[in-house]
């Protein structure tokens, strides 16, 4: 579990400012200025999945709250989609916690994850895959925590065809529409859509995204997104030819 180990010391060594500093700032105190003085830092692949990982647990716990409430299965759903080990939940927690309660909206940390991750737009469609999956933990995904995800897809720069991609690629093979999965109209030929499947298949092949700072331990979710766009190039494939 490579990225949870001292998580927040090893982000110390690191500045990221912007709300992401402050709020490592609060938790960490005095200890951040000493990192710095230390030289410490993350080598060129930790640093990324620590960033993701430092994304998710801010953005999972402002959309906790979204509809008023904190629900126990959205919070088991963070936990388990993590892979957040026994011995780390107590620092991952206390992240959490200091994001649900603090005053500071999801719209600042969106913006610099965008920036972040500026040019990475497949790392950035996973972050809002997940975001999906914790808020169907409890059973429905509310109008609010809806707007919530759509709103941050929007500041990472997603537009509305990738924010419906995302979607329905997360129904079942058997309900999902394939021309909204791979971005694709009923009447575009063929071939279009086939680049726009093998486009979309490279982007979020899972050892890319690896590649890219996507930690291991959150990979299923781009699993299960592959598996989609596949179903669905295979649908289209037997619409047309039929």
């Amino acid at each position: 579990m490579a990225i949870w180990g001292s998580l927040i010391g090893g982000m110390i060594g690191f500045s990221l400012g912007g709300p992401f500093g402050m709020l490592l700032g609060s938790l960490i105190g005095g200890k951040i200025s000493r990192a710095k003085a230390r030289s410490s830092g993350f080598g060129s692949f930790a640093q990324p999945q620590q960033v993701f990982a430092l994304s998710l647990i801010v953005l999972s716990a402002k959309l906790s709250k979204a509809d008023g409430q904190v629900s126990r299965e959205e919070l088991i759903a963070v936990k388990e989609k993590l892979k957040i080990p026994e011995s780390e939940l107590d620092q991952v927690g206390k992240i959490f916690n200091k994001a649900k309660e603090e005053k500071t909206g999801y719209e600042p940390y969106a913006k610099q994850i965008g920036q972040i991750y500026k040019g990475n737009i497949n790392v950035l469609e996973e972050v809002i895959n997940i975001l999906f999956y914790i808020a169907e933990a409890d059973g429905n995904v509310s109008d609010s925590e809806m707007r919530m995800i759509e709103d941050i897809a929007r500041i990472f720069g997603l537009n509305d065809v990738q924010i419906n991609g995302i979607k329905e690629s997360r129904k079942s093979s058997d309900k999902l529409n394939p021309y909204i999965v791979l971005e694709s109209k009923p009447d575009d030929p063929v071939e279009v859509i086939r680049k726009r499947y093998l486009k979309l298949s490279k982007e979020h092949h899972p050892d890319l995204l690896v590649s890219k700072g996507v930690p291991q331990e959150v990979i299923d979710e781009s699993k299960a997104k592959m598996r989609a766009i596949n179903s669905a190039w295979d649908q289209i494939q037997k619409l047309k030819t039929s």
